[in-house]
């Protein structure tokens, strides 16, 4: 991998740049955001798909076709407080997951699509505010896992292999790039096997190109054991993908900022790279709602900056441009985590 050249030099180079000044502020949770316009299902299908086959309200990802100004609006309105890095809206964008709605054949144009938004939405603020704003990538965890049986009386089953998660991260990625992604982020981890497959697909589609893009990979500590799915420590987890040379290494989701704060302690002690979080805004209530207001958790999010954890902070499920605006204010002043090596670069 290292003997590809960036694609963009001069945006990596200010990249690393800033980083090298300040704490970055990656965007919050689209999910979260789609989820308070309460949209129905003639809203999800649109025009081109009103009279598809199966439901397809809650497919926020086909959004990025049926309702393009909504994800536009979400990208502004992080980019307003703010924000650094805004991620495209592909969680599910895949073939795997997509299929669930009967649109496996629509990945690539979903994650084309999302990236061309956001990159146009970044694009806008960079000249607006002359502070450069980038687009990050986002491939998901799909809703399978290569390492663990779903039938708990036949542990040696699985119902996705190596090469089929290959074939859709494959198709994930390639859209990402060819809508102009300035990162790609293998996100929501709970199976290292799933993301081995999604570095793969990346890696052979750099290759492809003839050079590279930064690399963020984020895991995530499922319950109070403080191991993701596949049981994995937080230093396990790092030493399992450092081979990718990653730009950085972080967790997200499933808990909030209080709870994952040890978890990015013990990377932060280990990772031979940038460290990035974006935790939920607290636990969900017996709704699923989020209820940790921006002030709360902002007041915890210092906390990483103070004792110099990470050099990416956003927020997961629960955070608004609210919570990334009180975020971004709690961690100004700080320095951010020190760079131990230039691999990555």
């Amino acid at each position: 991998m290292t003997r590809l050249q960036w694609h963009d030099p001069d945006g990596v180079e200010a990249l690393f740049g800033a980083l090298g000044e300040r704490i970055l502020l990656l965007d919050g949770a689209m999910g979260t955001m789609i989820q308070n316009e309460k949209l129905d299902e003639a809203a999800f299908r649109g025009e081109r798909f009103a009279d598809h086959s199966d439901d397809l309200k809650g497919n926020n990802d086909l959004l990025t076709l049926t309702r393009p100004e909504l994800i536009t609006r979400i990208h502004d309105d992080f980019l307003e407080v703010g924000c650094d890095l805004v991620e495209t809206n592909t969680f599910n964008a895949n073939r795997i997951s997509q299929a669930d709605y009967a649109l496996e054949d629509l990945s690539e144009e979903i994650n084309r699509e999302a990236a061309r938004l956001a990159r146009q939405t970044c694009d806008a603020w960079s000249e607006k505010t002359g502070q450069r704003r980038y687009v990050v990538g986002v491939i998901g965890p799909t809703n399978r896992t290569a390492s663990i049986s779903p039938d708990v009386t036949n542990p040696g089953y699985r119902n996705i292999d190596f090469a089929t998660l290959v074939e859709a991260y494959t198709e994930a990625a390639r859209g990402l790039l060819d809508g102009g992604s300035d990162l790609i982020l293998i996100e929501t981890i709970f199976d290292t096997l799933n993301a081995k497959a999604a570095i793969y697909a990346v890696y052979e589609e750099f290759e492809r190109r003839g050079e590279r893009w930064p690399l963020m990979i984020s895991g995530t500590i499922t319950d109070a054991s403080g191991r993701t799915l596949s049981g994995q420590t937080p230093e396990a987890f790092y030493y399992s993908v450092e081979h990718a040379e990653p730009f950085s290494v972080g967790f997200n989701c499933a808990l909030g900022a209080d709870q994952l704060k040890p978890h990015i302690k013990a990377l932060s002690r280990v990772a031979d790279c940038l460290v990035s979080a974006h935790p939920n805004a607290g636990l969900p209530n017996e709704f699923g709602e989020y209820d940790q207001t921006p002030e709360e958790m902002a007041e915890i999010i210092e906390g990483f900056a103070r004792d110099r954890l990470v050099n990416i902070i956003g927020g997961c499920c629960g955070t608004t441009p609210e919570h990334l605006a009180a975020i971004g204010k709690a961690i100004e002043g700080h320095s951010p985590r020190p760079i131990r090596s230039k691999k990555a670069a």
